[in-house]
């Protein structure tokens, strides 16, 4: 979970008079999940965050399911998707569940028109291609390639580009995104043998007050819903907050391996975890180290969890003829492991370049109609000998 963290004017205590240099008083908000119970932040605004002028049509987000069922190892090659200008019409849903919906998208410009919240799901964006600043009502964060930028629930936030050729891995969770509870202490730190750290996570900066009222259209995302609000005031007029409800960033490339003798199993890869899937990050690191070792991956069947791997860059030794930008698909009760050729490949190998992200899910994936025009219809064959 994040830690605790202030940006801009807040007063000294809760709840109480926080006026304005004009003698008005700034509006209170407490943005709080599971209730009261967990994580939130206390936020000052200039206005009201009420205030609704008007409510577009909602219209249905549901991703097209072609096959509910999946028995296959499957492979996406997610390049393929086409590039949209509009970052909401540019993720593609590919494989879903009722815990966690896992897109992928190429936006080519930023977001001008409109704000948009998930205020159903914490978001997980991976940036694999493309660099600017995500903009929120907490700030700013810069981001670039091999950023995790994850957004809670109720966040307002706009992605801004200085890129056109962008790809994202957007992970969508409908429990908690956190760290996984083995890396932290009892008091939330993150413990030293975690494979990163609180210096690693990047939090907002730059906090833009937007005192400013007029016709501000939200994108409110429920479900399988979007709501287009149009709201009287700026959804950025913060002047402070304070609190563990907030957006970061961590970067792959400040995740630490954890390496051993022989193989490693793929926790000790671990990112994020929710009650329903784990995130993990496969990065460049040092082989095993046993003389008579063999680094690539044994055999091994999810008996009761779908494995996905998103492909981000370098040599991938366990498999053949994979390239950046694919999705794997490997699901429960179905083994699987190194490609013809890998093991022998993988002995002696002193280390690996790769770079990956995985997405394991306690419950079956379904798969999009969007997903199976880009999949090589071939792949649950590629085990031949």
């Amino acid at each position: 979970m994040p830690h605790y963290f202030s940006l801009g004017q807040v007063p000294a205590k809760r709840h109480v008079v926080f006026r304005k240099p004009n003698g008005e008083i700034y509006s209170e908000q407490l943005v709080s999940t599971e209730g009261f119970s967990d994580n939130s932040s206390l936020v000052y605004h200039c206005h009201p965050p009420t205030m609704v002028a008007s409510i577009d049509p909602a219209y249905s987000a549901a991703p097209i399911i072609a096959e509910n069922d999946n028995m296959q190892n499957r492979l996406f090659s997610g390049f393929n998707i086409p590039a949209a200008d509009d970052y909401l019409e540019s993720r593609i849903p590919i494989l879903v569940n009722n815990d966690v919906h896992i897109s992928l998208a190429a936006p080519r410009t930023s977001m001008n028109a409109y704000y948009f919240k998930n205020s159903g799901a914490d978001e997980m964006i991976f940036i694999h291609k493309g660099k600017g600043v995500l903009k929120t009502m907490y700030g700013n964060i810069s981001f670039g390639y091999g950023d995790h930028l994850v957004i809670p629930r109720g966040v307002i936030y706009q992605m801004e580009f200085s890129t056109s050729d962008n790809r994202l891995f957007i992970v969508e969770s409908f429990t908690s995104l956190r760290f996984p509870k083995r890396y932290l202490n009892k008091s939330g730190q993150l413990q030293e043998h975690a494979p990163f750290c609180e210096r690693d996570i990047r939090t907002p900066k730059d906090l833009e007050t937007h005192d400013e009222k007029g016709d501000f259209l939200i994108k409110v995302k429920r479900g399988n819903m979007i709501w287009p609000y149009h709201y009287a005031s700026h959804p950025f007029d913060l002047v402070g907050w304070d609190g563990y409800h907030y957006p970061y960033a961590l970067s792959i490339h400040d995740f630490e391996p954890i390496t051993g003798r022989i193989h490693q199993p793929p926790p000790v890869h671990q990112t994020f975890e929710t009650s329903t899937f784990v995130i993990c990050a496969f990065v460049p690191r040092l082989y095993d180290y046993h003389p008579e070792s063999i680094p690539a991956p044994y055999n091994h069947s999810n008996v009761d969890s779908d494995e996905v791997l998103y492909y981000v860059d370098g040599e991938f030794m366990s498999r053949n003829n994979i390239k950046q930008g694919n999705i794997t698909l490997h699901p429960l009760g179905i083994p699987h492991g190194p490609h013809p050729g890998a093991v022998e490949r993988s002995i002696g190998a002193k280390d690996t370049k790769e770079l990956a992200v995985m997405v394991d899910t306690f419950n079956p994936l379904k798969i999009t109609k969007q997903a199976l025009q880009i999949e090589d219809p071939d792949y649950f064959k590629s085990w031949l000998i």
